[in-house]
């Protein structure tokens, strides 16, 4: 049976009108209607017209945040040689070669949140795809998460950079900063999200593109948002 919703929960939820609203609007009343005792994360949730079994309707990049995520991400380098060095002095976290690919093997040890590696350890990387792959961390070219230049990756990251993709129903979920951010802030973080996963609509797409977007905090209701200026505004680039 599922668990119902607490009161607190309930009377946030009651403050929401069934309509969409603009980021402007609905970020200040997800700050009104907190709750929770702890700065919460603010996410926004898009759910995409497009079937992600098929490879040529798989929607994923990044965005870099332009006012961060308010939290600094633990990063894991997997490397050899100078890179280790340039690694460490970009402010990784931990930073390794076959070390740290054993070490994830035996270990199933994911204490990290993002992944980055070099071009030629992706021969041993490859290994992780069971462990890495569920949790979104696996490294990929595409995402800028494999590449020889591990400093600039690595600062990309701690500076806010956000991978997105698509889950296997068709929805995005991303983290967009905190609820302790002023509002304009966190409408300008949703926004750069939003828009890179307009710009990446595969040409095969058909029908409505962005079905629905949601934006929450950790703790609270979702608040629906009207993205039809940015899918105008990426429609005229």
């Amino acid at each position: 049976m599922a668990r119902q919703p607490g009161k607190k929960y309930q009377a946030a939820l009651k403050q929401i009108e069934t309509r969409e609203y603009t980021l402007e609007t609905a970020i200040p009343l997800l700050q009104k209607i907190k709750f929770a005792k702890f700065d919460e994360t603010v996410e926004v949730h898009m759910r995409l017209g497009v079937d992600p079994k098929h490879a040529d309707q798989m929607v994923r990049g990044t965005v870099l945040m332009p006012n961060g995520l308010g939290k600094s991400k633990k990063v894991l380098v997997i490397a050899s040689g100078d890179k280790q060095r340039e690694a460490t002095e970009a402010g990784a976290d931990f930073v390794g070669g076959e070390d740290m690919v054993n070490k994830i093997q035996s270990e199933s040890w994911t204490d990290f949140d993002a992944v980055i590696a070099t071009p030629d350890m992706m021969r041993s990387v490859g290994k992780l795809g069971k462990i890495l792959g569920p949790r979104g961390l696996m490294p990929n070219p595409k995402t800028g998460t494999v590449t020889p230049d591990v400093s600039r990756a690595v600062r990309e990251v701690k500076a806010g950079k956000v991978e997105f993709r698509v889950d296997k129903t068709g929805i995005i979920h991303a983290p967009v900063g905190k609820l302790s951010f002023t509002a304009d802030k966190l409408a300008e973080n949703a926004a750069s999200l939003i828009t890179a996963v307009i710009k990446a609509k595969p040409a095969v797409a058909k029908g409505k593109y962005v079905r629905s977007t949601t934006i929450c905090s950790t703790m609270g209701p979702g608040v629906a948002v009207d993205t039809t200026a940015f899918s105008v505004k990426a429609a005229a680039v």
